[in-house]
């Protein structure tokens, strides 16, 4: 108590203030006393409610003091309006920051959840008036973007609130400096509004986005549906690779059965019919380069050296004509050409 004698009123009243501000940050309105704020300033109660009145009176001092100085930091960052707006979002953050900054007692007692004899000017209500004036600014520049000025309001509040929520995390969690987090915070705000869209719209949420990939969905299907009915009458009566395969005995097969009903002149010594370009006198020289190739069901190509014949086999008559490359002269078959 001695030392209570040799304070005046201003510097008790003081005292009791960064004593209170302390205890109220700490652990907020409620969990407060006006005990513990006695005991803590070395004074007796009536002290206490003979400069506040009780506790409610000193947290109401405390928080207009903390409110008049973010005020006045923001409203100078936001005074310039013929600023870029980039260098107003970077402004106001950086008057957030340093604010919570010096004041970070101050700053958690308004972040704080408030009593219910929290006075008209309250954290909320700053909140809103710094809106307020954001709102103005972005209408203003909205109306230069030519951007609908609807809009601006939300996106005011998107700004503030991402900003005072981010400065409340970092008063607890300093792990990068003021100007790095001012960095980060108009990289997304700025990067933002830079990119805004006059007609937003949801592309994966949302009733309009679902009918829009339902919409996708009928018409892929659709067609793909039209495709396969393509593919199978493509498909339907067209001779596949075993139908016109290298297998002889295939084509020839095929062959008698598309002139089933024909006449038959001649009949062959066997049931399967093999053309080769075999010539006495030069078979043993070109042997190795004899090759014969089934082109579809009736036709079979003959490569002797450089020369190539096409043969035609028929069950209808039974003989094979051929037509040696160069030439154009039709070549009898011979009994070796027969099998």
């Amino acid at each position: 108590m001695a030392n209570a004698s040799r304070m005046t009123s201003y510097q008790r009243r003081e005292q009791l203030i960064d004593v209170g501000r302390s205890l109220f940050a700490s652990k907020g309105f409620e969990a407060v006393s006006v005990e513990e704020i006695a005991s803590s300033a070395k004074v007796s109660k009536p002290i206490v409610y003979e400069h506040f009145g009780g506790k409610e009176g000193l947290y109401a001092v405390i928080v207009d003091r903390e409110m008049r100085s973010l005020t006045e930091a923001l409203a100078g960052a936001l005074l310039d309006t013929d600023a870029h707006p980039r260098q107003i979002v970077e402004r106001a953050a950086l008057a957030l920051l340093t604010y919570i900054e010096e004041n970070t007692e101050g700053f958690q007692i308004l972040v704080r959840d408030s009593p219910s004899t929290d006075p008209a000017g309250s954290f909320s209500s700053l909140l809103g008036d710094v809106s307020v004036r954001v709102e103005q600014i972005l209408a203003q520049w909205f109306h230069q973007q030519h951007l609908p000025a609807k809009g601006a309001p939300y996106y005011a509040q998107m700004l503030v609130g991402l900003t005072v929520f981010t400065g409340q995390y970092w008063a607890n969690q300093r792990k990068v400096s003021k100007e790095q987090l001012a960095a980060h915070i108009v990289n997304l705000a700025w990067h933002g509004l830079s990119r805004l869209e006059a007609k937003p719209e949801l592309r994966y949420e949302g009733a309009r986005a679902r009918r829009l990939q339902e919409r996708r969905m009928a018409e892929a299907q659709k067609h793909a549906a039209h495709d396969a009915g393509k593919d199978g009458d493509s498909d339907h009566g067209a001779p596949t690779d075993k139908d016109t395969g290298t297998d002889t005995h295939a084509a020839v097969n095929a062959a008698r059965g598309a002139s089933a009903d024909a006449p038959s002149t001649t009949t062959p010594s066997r049931d399967d019919v093999a053309v080769s370009a075999a010539s006495t006198d030069t078979a043993d020289a070109d042997a190795d380069s004899d090759s014969a190739t089934v082109i579809d069901a009736g036709t079979t190509v003959i490569t002797t050296d450089s020369k190539t014949a096409t043969g035609t086999v028929s069950s209808a008559n039974s003989h094979a004509v051929a037509s040696m490359g160069g030439t154009g002269d039709p070549v009898a078959p011979t009994e070796d050409m027969l099998g």
